[in-house]
């Protein structure tokens, strides 16, 4: 057995196997478990992903928030034993796979427009799903 492939195998089973989709733009909030001492405990952190790189056991995103006058960003591993779980509360509507801009912004340039009623399937790179409409010049000819 050739050296990649022991460690692909190995990779493989330290991946997780539930992991909730999320992308880019998203507002999320990780349930990380922490451990002081002899006690363990969870904490919740929650913000917006502005990126999401790697793949396989590497792979990462960053969750950027502002709350209080000071902001933060933090970087995970999807697949670390620390995350018990990711819950996506809203859903963004963005055209970049980096939102790297959203670090300095505030007011409404650090927004990130929500998909109100769209599924994830109705959603594509092209846009959400649209709805043909009738021409107007067909059902004025059909009444006369």
């Amino acid at each position: 057995m050739s050296q990649n492939r022991l460690i692909e195998e190995t990779q493989k089973s330290l991946l997780k196997k539930k992991i909730s989709k999320f992308h880019v733009g998203d507002t999320i909030k990780i349930h990380l478990r922490i451990v002081e001492g002899n006690k363990e405990r969870l904490q919740a952190f929650s913000g917006t992903v502005i990126a999401k790189r790697g793949s396989g056991l590497s792979e990462t995103f960053s969750v950027y928030r502002h709350a209080y006058g000071s902001s933060m960003e933090r970087v995970f591993l999807l697949h670390s034993p620390k995350i018990v779980k990711i819950d996506v509360e809203k859903s963004g509507k963005v055209r970049r796979a980096k939102l790297y801009y959203i670090r300095g912004a505030s007011g409404k340039k650090a927004k990130v427009r929500e998909l109100f009623g769209l599924k994830e399937q109705e959603v594509s790179k092209e846009g959400p799903a649209t709805t043909e409409k009738p021409d107007v010049d067909s059902t004025v000819k059909e009444e006369s």
